[in-house]
């Protein structure tokens, strides 16, 4: 099973970082932080990656065309030149990345990879969110209700919009933020090839037409996490996700942990 890797916007908020290197890029305690939600996919045996690549598309590229250098050490005979790798850590990744184009929005960037794709079930998510999301349970859950789509629902800080929910099917995505239960789209997408048909247009961002229609169609359900999740939008974010690598497991590999990790307050 594919998973997608959406990695082509310009994280215009953190332009400290982005004016050089795609926001999928940006470190997270000394690894990308497009390397650590693999990690996440990769716990659960899931290892085959399309990156849907945009913005500083060739760095993408030549990350992942290195990457066997950057995850073994290795050795070298100085006389002949020829290298050994000495694998440190098994990782197994099979990575395509494709340039989906600088200005295509994400429901596009999907579009663009339909001839890379098997006519099967296929997950897909953002690269810059970062949760110890139960990728079995949630493939269970999409199984389990037979419609087209699946989204991760979290409970993030009330900076967010809504995801309304009647029982576990979507109902609408608003801006209103209300005190009580909110829940808003976390990424982490299982998806039936049928979503395609409602990404018609390179313009259009995954959270609004393709998303809203399938919720009015009644093809969009909603997994809800109640464990940790915490998104990558700002310097802020970066340093909160650095400081959780110091664990001696960061919070979004702890699978055994039911509830949210203690976070330190954000600015609204």
């Amino acid at each position: 099973m594919k998973t997608i890797l959406l990695a082509g916007g310009l994280g215009s908020r953190l332009a400290e970082e982005t004016v050089k290197i795609p926001k999928p890029m940006v470190e997270v305690g000394g690894r990308p932080i497009i390397a650590r939600v693999m990690d996440i996919y990769s716990h659960f045996g899931h290892r085959d990656f399309v990156v849907a690549a945009g913005y500083k598309a060739l760095l993408l590229k030549q990350f992942f065309a290195n990457y066997h250098l950057i995850a073994n050490n290795i050795s070298v005979s100085v006389d002949t030149g020829k290298m050994k790798l000495v694998p440190t850590t098994p990782g197994g990744w099979n990575v395509a990345v494709v340039d989906t184009g600088a200005d295509t929005m994400t429901s596009g960037r999907i579009r663009r990879l339909r001839d890379w794709l098997q006519p099967e079930t296929f997950m897909c998510t953002y690269s810059d969110g970062l949760g110890n999301i139960n990728v079995d349970a949630l493939l269970d859950f999409h199984r389990s209700h037979g419609k087209l789509a699946t989204v991760t629902a979290v409970q993030p800080p009330a900076r967010f919009g809504n995801i309304e929910l009647k029982g576990d099917r979507v109902d609408a995505f608003t801006e209103k933020v209300r005190s009580g239960d909110t829940w808003i789209n976390g990424g982490y997408f299982v998806f039936e090839p049928g979503v395609l048909d409602y990404m018609v247009d390179d313009t259009e961002p995954l959270e609004q037409s393709p998303l809203t229609q399938m919720a009015r169609d009644g093809e969009l359900m909603a997994y809800r996490h109640h464990g940790f999740w915490h998104p990558m939008d700002t310097i802020r974010d970066r340093n909160t996700l650095n400081s959780l690598c110091d664990e001696d497991v960061p919070p979004w590999l702890n699978f055994e942990e039911e509830l949210p990790a203690s976070m330190p307050a954000l600015a609204i």
